[in-house]
């Protein structure tokens, strides 16, 4: 139970994080002709998928080592909001129409939104290599063909962001919960280490549903 969780976990994540990501692309190649943008795509997303293998692999390695795990529960928390307050990171893309500019683009733009991905895939996959790899083989096909319709699907549907920011709730605060060096559960007991992280994902989907209502009600109101 706990390997499929990891596995939905790593896709949610990989969903809600990935789609700045995939925008990136869109950006750098719009100015490209036509014949060379899925190439650069291909190339750009490449290059920056082998990165993140490396970067990934080394992530899932130092959170083994003690109270790394905690700090990175912390990092994943201040992600999480990030994620939920909807901080834009293409803003600083430009597009190009050179191809080997633009694939340096997507590259390094990548790399410098790609953080919060590795993060949350790496503390997901419990120092698993194949879930590891499972999250990197989900964010391919997301980074290079998602692009446009994921920025549509949470344009339209606001509660996938926060079903999003829920999981990554959850996996932020099992980070710190399983950290053996703080060893909290010794203090908090082990139910409550298993419970909390759950209330925690349980209310950042809540106040995300309220949100959703919120805005679906104003924006109601303007056309009323």
């Amino acid at each position: 139970m706990s390997f499929l969780w990891a596995i939905l976990s790593i896709t949610i994540i990989d969903l809600a994080l990935s789609g700045d990501n995939a925008a990136v692309i869109g950006l750098a190649i719009k100015n490209l002709p036509q014949e060379q943008r899925k190439l650069a795509a291909f190339i750009g997303a490449g290059g920056a998928i082998l990165l993140r293998v490396t970067l990934t692999a080394l992530a899932t390695l130092l959170l083994r080592i003690p109270y790394l795990n905690a700090a990175g529960g912390v990092i994943l928390i201040w992600i999480t909001w990030k994620l939920l307050k909807g901080d834009e990171g293409e803003e600083s893309v430009k597009a190009s129409n050179r191809f080997w500019s633009a694939v340096g683009t997507i590259i390094v733009a990548d790399l410098s939104m790609a953080f919060d991905n590795i993060m949350g895939v790496a503390g997901a996959a419990h120092g698993h290599l194949g879930l590891m790899i499972f999250g990197l083989a989900v964010s391919i096909p997301i980074l290079v063909l998602g692009a446009s319709w994921l920025a549509i699907m949470m344009n339209r549907y606001p509660i996938i962001i926060y079903i999003g920011g829920a999981v990554l709730a959850h996996t932020s605060l099992a980070m710190i919960f399983e950290d053996h060096g703080l060893g909290l559960p010794r203090y908090t007991g082990e139910l409550a280490a298993v419970l909390i992280p759950w209330a925690m994902a349980a209310a950042v989907f809540i106040w995300g549903w309220f949100q959703t209502r919120k805005t679906a009600a104003g924006e109601a109101g303007k056309t009323a």
